[in-house]
């Protein structure tokens, strides 16, 4: 078992394995494939390549006369020999250790630096027909827009451009782009006065819009939520507003990952308690002051909940502690006031509980002994007094546990982990 001293959420996402397929399909497929690549889509990639500065010389297999299908970051059907992934995304490096000499950690972001792309992005990229996943995230486009043609690229289902530092608005045609199943432009310097071109994307199952300027797309809302087949929507720090009680929101059926966080909302949207099916809600940072409102727990089948950062000033209602289903919940740093009820018991399926940095006091409660799951326990920063109770010894999947900053006393069971 660790003491922990602080406590970093869990990711809500359940799609972090769609960045690993194209690595996993080019080193496994890539090397046994006898096919050699179509010349009109070697020189389009050519094309393209002359129009990047690329510091690291990592495109150094992309020569005139080679064979496209064997270029790094290019995979090729196995039978057409058409280009149909094209994955330029910055490779991972390994970084030093924590307490390196401050050498080694400036060596290791110049190696980032001169590893990423730079220059423009050529429409030659248009004569891939067959291309239907293009990956040209963490690179550094930062004097550039979004290119419109992107929206031409009909074959395309996956299209990842995050944190490569475009800028300016969206480009609408994007809605053009009928097969997209993934999509994400989180981390860029974009904007957009309107979500009506999302309307376009039916197949999309997930949406990462998060950093962008979200602040006059009034429609976000009624857009997303009818999008049929989205599983998770990424809308973190868009400077989103409350959206009027009177708007008439379809709720999506299919949504099960929400991430409002780091938004401008006062108090919790009524229409994320009309979400069905397993859902996680991630609404931590916003300016919502109040406290939880008694119908969350409507939302039967809520399994992550963030609320941290925000400023709740209350106790926890009791309806929380109906969320049977719920595995983690983070109210950190959100003024709670008030005991710990020992209707905390009931959280039968949690493994992440994190209360830390609040107001709380009195005792915990022995029934926090039921929760057989808790891996994470953190009430740290708070005022709680008392004995620690014996029944923490029953948590025999604790991991992580942080009493500290109270005034409890006792001995933590030697039995924990």
């Amino acid at each position: 078992m660790a003491i922990a001293t602080m406590t970093t959420p869990l990711p809500i996402s359940l799609f972090p394995f769609l960045l690993l397929i194209p690595a996993l399909y080019f080193s496994i497929c890539h090397p046994n494939s006898n096919v050699l690549c179509i010349q009109s889509e070697r020189e389009a990639l050519l094309k393209f390549k002359n129009d990047l500065i690329d510091p690291s010389n990592r495109l150094s297999s992309w020569v005139k006369g080679g064979d496209c299908c064997k270029w790094i970051g290019v995979v090729c059907h196995n039978s057409t020999g058409h280009v149909n992934q094209l994955h330029l995304a910055v490779p991972p490096l390994s970084s030093p250790d924590f307490d390196a000499p401050q050498a080694e950690w400036e060596a290791y972001y110049r190696s980032i630096d001169n590893s990423l792309l730079e220059g423009k992005i050529n429409p030659s990229l248009l004569e891939l027909k067959h291309l239907s996943s293009l990956d040209l995230s963490n690179n550094n486009f930062s004097s550039l827009h979004i290119p419109k043609f992107f929206g031409l690229l009909e074959s395309l289902t996956y299209l990842n451009l995050s944190g490569a530092q475009f800028q300016g608005a969206i480009p609408h045609n994007l809605g053009n782009l009928s097969k997209l199943q993934y999509l994400d432009l989180g981390g860029n310097d974009l904007k957009s006065k309107s979500l009506q071109w999302v309307y376009g994307l039916s197949s999309l199952q997930y949406l990462d819009l998060s950093s962008a300027n979200l602040s006059k797309a009034n429609d976000w809302v009624q857009v997303t939520f009818k999008l049929p087949s989205l599983l998770e929507l990424h809308l973190f720090d868009c400077g989103l507003e409350d959206v009027p009680s009177s708007i008439s929101v379809n709720s999506s059926k299919s949504l099960v990952v929400l991430d409002l966080s780091f938004n401008r909302f006062s108090s919790v949207p009524k229409w994320i308690f009309s979400l069905h099916g397993h859902v996680s809600i991630d609404l931590s940072g916003n300016f919502w002051e109040g406290p939880i409102p008694d119908y969350f727990g409507n939302i039967s089948f809520l399994e992550v909940l963030d609320l941290s950062f925000n400023f709740l000033n209350s106790p926890t209602p009791n309806s929380s502690y109906s969320l049977n289903r719920l595995q983690f919940l983070s109210l950190r740093d959100t003024h709670l006031q008030g005991t710990i009820s020992s209707a905390i018991g009931n959280l039968s399926s949690v493994t992440h509980l994190d209360v830390s940095e609040n107001q709380l006091n009195g005792q915990i409660p022995l029934s926090i002994g039921e929760l057989s799951s808790l891996e994470l326990f953190d009430v740290s920063k708070n005022q709680l007094n008392g004995q620690i109770p014996l029944s923490i010894g029953q948590l025999s999947s604790l991991e992580l546990f942080d009493v500290s900053k109270n005034q409890l006393n006792g001995q933590i069971p030697l039995s924990i982990g």
